[in-house]
């Protein structure tokens, strides 16, 4: 069923764990936002005290091995991409992101566990129409050898993810997705973060991966997979990474409608397109969803594709 009015979630769910990075112990719980509030995260202190930033790419202050968001007075809350691509894949449009530590918890190193507490909250339909980002001509980004690319696509919005890593056992691998609730949560949500053993030092050294294990990412050696379970897809590496590109492309601040094409990217670069893209206002407008033809409760529960007819309601300026 598509659907063309914003969304929030109809309660608060709450998941626990650690930071990949900082190691340290956090918790985060999801909530209803008012209609275009966007994705906000609040970070709690000790003392009770709250900071809190909108996601968008306006607020990233760093993006090396994950996405940093923070303010004036500095970083707020790191490895933001994984809670993002969740609620963006599961068509949520408003939501509070509070969290007590400086990271978002890895969980097991995908977006299954934000999707579950997406299905424990319910996701309902609110009072306004949904706001869109169209692509209307194509951006281009390139940095050595890792070139990426955001062009005009008609049917919603697209990743094609291709990766080429010298070790042996990731090698090449390439994955492509039409983004809806029921593909994100089959094809990517279960898709887990990844490394390679040589780098752990190196990592550790630069104050990374202090909270990494192999309950929580893959680690390759130059021969296998290190971790017992094995496997989820058999290009769950490249998975992953389109995992990335939503979560890192949510910050638009609106559901993109359009197609985005890497090689060799990551965050860095997902980022340069997206600042590319917006820099650009010849480049894009936003658009409304079509109207509900058919009178609804402002919060009944609504599920299926993300999108539906869009026409234009605003020039390319968003203020």
């Amino acid at each position: 069923m598509k659907f063309s009015r914003q969304t929030t979630l109809r309660s608060q769910a709450t998941v626990t764990g650690v930071g990949v990075h900082s190691g340290a112990a956090v918790q985060l719980t999801l909530g209803p936002a008012p209609v275009d509030a966007g994705f906000v995260f609040v970070r709690v202190a000790p003392d009770g005290t709250e900071r809190e930033v909108r996601a968008t790419a306006k607020s990233v202050t760093a993006t090396a091995f994950a996405t940093v968001l923070g303010d004036r007075e500095g970083p707020l809350v790191s490895t933001a991409e994984h809670v993002l691509a969740a609620l963006r894949g599961m068509g949520v449009d408003n939501a509070i992101i509070e969290v007590d530590g400086p990271e978002v918890p890895i969980m097991d190193g995908s977006a299954a566990a934000f999707v579950a507490a997406i299905d424990q909250a319910g996701v309902v339909e609110q009072a306004a129409p949904r706001r869109f980002l169209q692509v209307l001509k194509p951006i281009q980004v390139k940095m050595g050898e890792s070139i990426a690319e955001l062009r005009p696509y008609a049917n919603g919005f697209r990743a094609d993810v291709e990766i080429d890593f010298a070790n042996p056992v990731i090698g090449k691998q390439s994955f492509s997705l039409d983004l809806n609730p029921e593909s994100f949560r089959r094809e990517v949500s279960r898709a887990r973060t990844f490394g390679c053993m040589s780098d752990v030092a190196k990592l550790l050294e630069a104050g990374f991966a202090r909270g990494a294990s192999f309950e929580n990412s893959l680690v390759f050696d130059e021969t296998c997979l290190l971790n017992a379970e094995g496997l989820r897809f058999a290009n769950e590496c490249a998975r992953h990474k389109v995992l990335d590109v939503i979560g890192d492309l949510a910050l638009a601040g609106l559901p993109l409608l359009g197609a985005y094409r890497s090689v060799r990217g990551g965050h860095k670069l997902n980022h340069a397109v997206l600042t590319a893209l917006l820099a650009d206002r010849s480049a894009w407008r936003v658009v409304e969803g079509e109207r509900v033809r058919r009178t609804r409760p402002a919060m009944d529960a609504v599920g299926g594709m993300v999108g539906g007819l869009v026409a234009p309601a605003y020039g390319p300026d968003v203020s």
